[in-house]
């Protein structure tokens, strides 16, 4: 055991701890400071940053014993901190925060920013956030935050901010970083090349993403019959605007060969969304296959989705055909939360199964060639319901 004097948010806490105590286990059992949170324990994900001597260290990996006589801050440790007067409004003004797990280590993280990096612009926010990682707000809101801060603090505009990024600077600038020989040396964020992709991109929605883009995602596969030859399908499915209009949700705006513009209204419980976007699609004759790739944002959350929806048509009799889906999508803002939710995955389930209806009843060949069908529409009721019910049905080993 080693006897040793902490100050944590202006108190000094005296204990004898054992030498291999970590500074967040110290912060929270013998500070009663609980503000701060251990997520991975290994320095990566960023949740349990604090300050010590007002220089960002991850309280995980840094030992109690190496902080004796340092000054420790923690979220609770803010009250008369100008910076954190102005970066706590301004993530309520963005939403950029969920679930809040990570938030104590992100703002203590956008505070470094903001005094570090004054003249920050959206990709060297995003570069210097990337040592603190969030698995609900795709960071939209997060950069946001920072940013306006940023803007309000350009110049003297806080002339108590300003002593504080001097003051930074200086330490930054010392032969020697406190406690970084024994405990932490202080993250520096290296721009691998990689970062550019993660930066807003105002083309997003005039231009589908590559395939590469959207490599990472959610993956949700289904399929549907319809009671017509393969080949007649095939024909079909070629035709983008009669497609599009089988689409709950779906509105085509501009149509050019294989590419279309338009929108796809969500709504689904607490997730509403219109996504005003672009795709292209691209065709095997051969093995009558398909992937439509597509790139989006939402006007409101200003969240972004990039997708493809690949299909493949299977000759299932010589009169029916069986239509393979395979949708990979990912989703960076607010709603990201939603993207992997399994109550969604059974939804957009429900959804292909009704395209498929509306498919079938666009290729009826009793119809009047003239005759005007009504836009498909999606019944969020009745599909909220039924996936509800299937879902229970699951539970109880009643089948799907």
């Amino acid at each position: 055991m080693t006897s040793i004097a902490v100050e944590i948010n202006g108190q000094e806490i005296r204990r004898d701890v054992p030498a291999r105590m970590h500074l967040a286990d110290f912060v929270r059992e013998e500070g009663r400071q609980t503000g701060t949170h251990l997520g991975c324990e290994h320095g990566v994900c960023g949740a349990c940053t604090v300050l010590v001597d007002d220089q960002p260290v991850r309280s995980c990996i840094t030992f109690a014993v190496a902080c004796d006589g340092h000054k420790v801050r923690t979220v609770e440790g803010y009250a008369d901190d100008p910076v954190m007067a102005l970066l706590r409004p301004a993530f309520s003004r963005h939403h950029a925060l969920q679930c809040g797990f990570c938030t104590p280590g992100m703002l203590t993280t956008a505070r470094d920013i903001v005094l570090r990096c004054p003249d920050a612009d959206e990709q060297k926010v995003r570069l210097e956030l990337s040592g603190n990682l969030c698995r609900c707000t795709g960071y939209v809101g997060i950069v946001g935050a920072i940013r306006d801060v940023l803007d309000q603090t350009r110049g003297d505009a806080h002339p108590e901010i300003t002593a504080l990024r001097e003051a930074t600077n200086a330490i930054r600038n010392a032969a020697v970083i406190p406690i970084a020989k024994a405990a932490f040396t202080p993250f520096e964020a290296t721009d691998t090349g990689s970062s550019a992709t993660l930066a807003s991109d105002t083309s997003a929605a005039e231009e589908p993403a590559d395939a590469s883009t959207a490599a990472k995602g959610t993956r949700i596969k289904g399929h549907f019959t319809v009671p017509y030859p393969a080949a007649e399908v095939w024909r079909f499915m070629a035709d983008l605007p009669a497609v599009a209009a089988c689409l709950p949700g779906a509105e085509l705006t501009e149509h050019a060969g294989s590419r279309v513009k338009g929108r796809v209204a969500i709504k689904f419980g607490p997730m509403s969304a219109s996504f005003n976007g672009a795709a292209r699609l691209e065709r095997d004759e051969s093995s009558r296959s398909a992937v439509l790739k597509g790139a989006g944002q939402d006007s409101l959350s200003q969240s972004r989705a990039n997708g493809d929806v690949a299909y493949r048509l299977v000759e299932a009799s010589p009169a029916s055909t069986r239509v393979d889906v395979d949708l990979l999508y990912s989703l960076q803002g607010p709603l990201a939360q939603f993207s992997r939710s399994g109550l969604v995955k059974d939804f957009v389930g429900r959804l292909i199964q009704e395209f498929g209806k509306n498919v079938a009843l666009r290729m009826d060949p009793t119809r009047a060639p003239d005759a005007q069908l009504p836009p498909a529409r999606l019944n969020a009721m009745s599909l909220g319901w039924s996936v509800l019910w299937s879902r229970i049905r699951r539970l109880f080993g009643a089948g799907g």
